[in-house]
């Protein structure tokens, strides 16, 4: 990659990890509107990088001409570039971004134009979550899989609300038209086919609840691998919801994924590499109450990310 991409790539990552930064800080009470500036930000630059990286670094290809063919100045006579908007829909056209994640910048887009009043108690804030976490994650998507760079050594992550004390009751709040508007945006767009499927997001749900007991004898509940931990155990509805497919499931959506997939010795072996890992696969009895009944692996759609590495996707 050369310099020039290079620089605006790490560029983006430092805009993004300070918005990150920002929204998780105790007591920052413009935490909402600083991450949504600098998101923004941190995904125009990412834009930028990948447009000079696949047009040879030529940086005339970023610049705006006008109708007689000078290039367009800033006030300082700079040259003008493409902003966010036309890049993005660029690269939406040519499919190198994902619509998912170009309705959800265009979300984020929102938040930093509009400038919304954000209250503790407003049903506003808990969708601000959704979508700047949603927001975290397709960039982390779109930076590994445009420039091969994993940006998990930067632990990247928002603060869940629900650290944040939230008041059982919580009096009416009189919303203004901007907000009417916003949410009315949100929904439009939030309402995006949803993909299972995709690493890309509009809007992540989020649903973290804690239960208080006074009973001496309650116990702390983590998850972990240790064999002596207590046990934490799912109804039939979750195990199927997390592990929604079968052999026969999976096997169809690799045939619909990968232009070079075939059912044989090799597939089979990959497969069950991943039937010992509960991310992605858990086997269980047919009849739950009988040890000896056959035994059947249900999969996590999660599974998919994995293969990836096996196989070639058709081109979308």
């Amino acid at each position: 990659m050369d310099s020039s991409s290079e620089e605006l790539l790490e560029r983006a990552i430092s805009a993004m990890l300070a918005g990150i930064e920002i929204y998780n800080k105790p007591g920052f009470p413009y935490r909402a509107e600083s991450f949504a500036i600098l998101a923004i930000n941190g995904w125009e630059l990412l834009l930028k990088a990948k447009w000079l990286y696949d047009n040879q670094n030529q940086m005339e290809s970023l610049y705006v001409t006008e109708k007689d063919g000078n290039i367009k100045k800033t006030r300082s006579d700079a040259p003008f570039t493409h902003g966010l908007d036309y890049l993005a829909k660029k690269f939406v056209a040519d499919k190198v971004l994902n619509s998912l994640a170009w309705n959800n910048i265009q979300l984020v887009l929102e938040i930093r134009d509009s400038s919304i009043h954000f209250y503790n108690k407003s049903s506003i804030r808990t969708s601000i979550y959704g979508i700047g976490a949603a927001c975290v994650k397709n960039f982390a998507t779109a930076v590994r899989n445009w420039f091969n760079k994993d940006l998990s050594e930067y632990d990247i992550s928002l603060m869940p609300l629900a650290f944040i004390d939230i008041p059982q009751n919580a009096d009416g709040i009189i919303l203004s038209p901007s907000e009417h508007n916003f949410l009315s945006f949100l929904e439009s767009i939030g309402n995006s086919e949803y993909d299972s499927e995709s690493p890309y997001a509009v809007i992540v749900n989020v649903d973290v609840k804690f239960t208080k007991s006074n009973d001496a004898d309650s116990l702390d509940v983590r998850i972990t691998t240790d064999p002596s931990a207590l046990s934490v155990r799912l109804t039939e509805e979750q195990i199927r919801e997390k592990y929604p497919w079968d052999y026969n499931e999976l096997t169809q959506r690799c045939r619909n994924r990968y232009q070079d997939f075939k059912v044989n010795k090799e597939y089979h072996t990959i497969r069950k590499a991943y039937e010992g890992d509960q991310k992605f696969a858990i086997t269980r009895f047919l009849d739950p109450g009988n040890p000896r009944s056959p035994k059947k692996p249900f999969f996590n759609p999660n599974i998919l990310r994995e293969l990836d590495k096996h196989y070639s996707r058709k081109p979308q």
